[in-house]
């Protein structure tokens, strides 16, 4: 049986180089990701963690890592005191366009619990993931972010 899992597809007017570097480097995540810094070496089997205000919120280990084509990696978000067999997998896919950036990502392996009435409730998912592409989309083609929201 397959698992549930969420996809989110945009289309970014930047190259694949400034792409990859909003995705990887911590001082571009706390600009669109809310205050949320990513960190890892990059390598795979390395650790990935995402912190706001010095405490981890979310973390796993790197899978795959293909610089300005493909990141993917585990993902616990440290307060889902769901049981799982796994944790989750978030996979960044980028494909060029010309002067564009396909951007699809993935967050896979969710249970059918992370799933009421159709909605995805896990926080993250309907609501986080969005807010934060369109957040990182907006970023990179106008130099500013979204104005403040709660996610």
């Amino acid at each position: 049986m397959t698992k549930p899992a969420f996809v989110y597809v945009t289309y970014i007017s930047t190259t694949p180089e400034k792409l990859w570097q909003a995705l990887t480097d911590g001082e571009f995540t706390e600009k669109y990701f809310f205050g949320t810094r990513v960190e890892s070496d990059w390598k795979e089997g390395s650790d990935v963690s995402y912190s706001r205000n010095g405490e981890v919120t979310d973390y796993g280990k790197i899978l795959k890592c293909e610089p300005n084509q493909l990141l993917s990696f585990t993902w616990t978000y440290k307060s889902d005191n769901t049981p799982r067999e796994s944790p989750t997998l978030v996979t960044f896919e980028l494909h060029t366009l010309g002067n564009t950036v396909k951007l699809t990502l993935k967050h896979e392996n969710l249970l059918e619990s992370d799933i009421v009435d159709g909605h995805h409730t896990f926080e993250g998912f309907n609501n986080g993931w969005p807010a934060i592409i369109s957040n990182l989309k907006t970023f990179l083609e106008t130099g500013q972010t979204l104005p403040a929201i709660s996610i």
